[in-house]
């Protein structure tokens, strides 16, 4: 009898398994844009299930890469290398292309040394031009990013999220009538996910 085939190793995880788990985060908030997504990179449920699977294998693992080694493994060398200054510190931030959002960039920022990472989530793209934000209604599901909200209806405050991927943001905003109100946003890996109103 001849021997078994061994089992086909499994495709390297690269940027296409990256987009899908930053889907699969977001899908809790917006699943039929997450779903518009995922069929317009030809995937399918079970494949993104099994992206998320494998990333979180790799963050879990023991014997894993730091997060700046893995996210150089997964999706190759950054698109740009920037500077930032946060309150004193000077530090590096890694931008990487992420084709669903061709406007965005994901961002790894690096504490000075480089060796501990202080932020991971989306930003606008260095230079490119952001959503016109005037009022609420402008706001729209994965519309702008938690800086650009925060800047456009300062002053805003951070608030915790419910997961290592989340942030809120409250703020004050204009509705439709020109009536200013309070609001929280939902963001996931820095993009906005939803706006709800805050009642007394």
């Amino acid at each position: 009898m001849s021997p078994r085939p061994a089992p086909a190793a499994p495709p390297p995880f690269g940027p296409l398994g990256f987009q899908l788990v930053l889907l699969r985060r977001m899908a809790d908030y917006q699943p039929e844009l997450v779903e518009r997504a995922r069929l317009e990179l030809g995937v399918s449920q079970a494949e993104m299930r099994e992206a998320n699977r494998r990333w979180q294998a790799m963050v879990r693992s023991p014997r894993g890469r730091g997060a700046v080694s893995r996210y150089r493994s997964v999706l190759g060398a950054p698109a740009a290398t920037l500077q930032r200054q946060v309150g004193d510190l000077t530090c590096e931030a890694l931008l990487w292309s992420v084709p669903l959002w061709p406007s965005l960039r994901f961002e790894v920022l690096l504490a000075p040394g480089g060796a501990t990472v202080l932020n991971e989530w989306l930003i606008r793209t260095p230079g490119a031009e952001g959503p016109g934000l005037g009022t609420v209604e402008d706001l729209t599901p994965w519309s702008a990013t938690v800086d650009e909200v925060g800047r456009a209806f300062a002053p805003a405050r951070l608030l915790e999220g419910s997961a290592p991927t989340r942030w809120r943001l409250a703020f004050e905003a204009p509705d439709a009538s020109g009536t200013l109100r309070p609001y929280v946003g939902d963001f996931t890996w820095g993009l906005l996910q939803e706006v709800v109103p805050v009642t007394s």
